[in-house]
């Protein structure tokens, strides 16, 4: 159990060979259910959803690399749920889905009595988006705990991730509940906005240049998961400090 209220629970399990997170984000009222990215051994969150008389009635998507929909088949197998992404990833990833339901930014989905209010985050692809439940922010590869996604995968755009990461920061609460796409700091599976604001190298950054070095060029040489955390001063002496 990652986290929950008196209207929702969520449920997290770490699958696959990428240390992935697939989420189940639970309505108490309505028995529904939305499963966030599912991928590799999903089965084991359709089981889980099975044993609990919980209806898989939505899938979300973060955005749509391989290693976060490759579950999506087996999920439409079981469950008659409806496909939900933003437009511009839809326009990126280009593939036929069966009726999915294209948002925008700012779009509220309802579950039961829950409201899901989707952010579209890009950054890692042109339409990444980030699911905001109460307090909890679902990020994809948007955010980890003390990192953030690549910018050098298709679609990626470091110059986007850097104004994404400043909107999270100045726009969300401190005590926002951050639940990563991949378990990279498993000390810490989840997180909060405060925690990271002041220990996640990305978000340390005032000048989009900097931080563009420091995502393309130093991140990957100077460090490694598990992720711990990085001081302001860290971060800018590795930019300031490579030629």
């Amino acid at each position: 159990m990652s986290g929950n209220d008196e209207h929702f629970s969520i449920i997290s399990k770490e699958l696959g060979p990428m240390e992935n997170f697939v989420y189940l984000l639970h309505d108490h009222a309505s028995s529904h259910a939305a499963i966030v990215d599912p991928a590799w051994d999903v089965e084991q969150m359709i089981d889980l959803a099975k044993q609990q008389d919980i209806e898989i009635t939505d899938i979300l998507l973060t955005h749509s690399h391989h290693d976060h929909i490759n579950g999506i088949d087996k999920v439409l197998q079981h469950f008659d749920a409806r496909v939900h992404l933003l437009k511009p990833e839809a326009s990126f990833w280009g593939a036929e889905l069966a009726k999915p339901a294209l948002h925008h930014g700012g779009d509220v989905l309802r579950l039961g009595e829950s409201e899901i209010e989707i952010l579209h985050t890009p950054g890692h692809t042109p339409g990444s988006a980030c699911y905001k439940l109460g307090k909890h922010l679902i990020a994809g590869d948007t955010l980890f705990v003390f990192g953030c996604g690549r910018c050098d995968l298709s679609g990626g755009d470091p110059n986007q991730m850097y104004d994404t990461l400043r909107r999270l920061k100045h726009d969300l609460p401190g005590n926002t509940i951050l639940h990563p796409g991949h378990n990279y700091s498993p000390a810490h599976p989840t997180s909060t906005l405060q925690e990271q604001a002041k220990g996640n190298p990305f978000m340390h950054f005032d000048n989009k240049n900097d931080f563009v070095k420091y995502r393309m060029q130093i991140h990957d040489r100077v460090r490694s998961d598990p992720y711990e955390p990085v001081s302001k001063d860290e971060a800018l002496q590795c930019v300031h400090g490579h030629h």
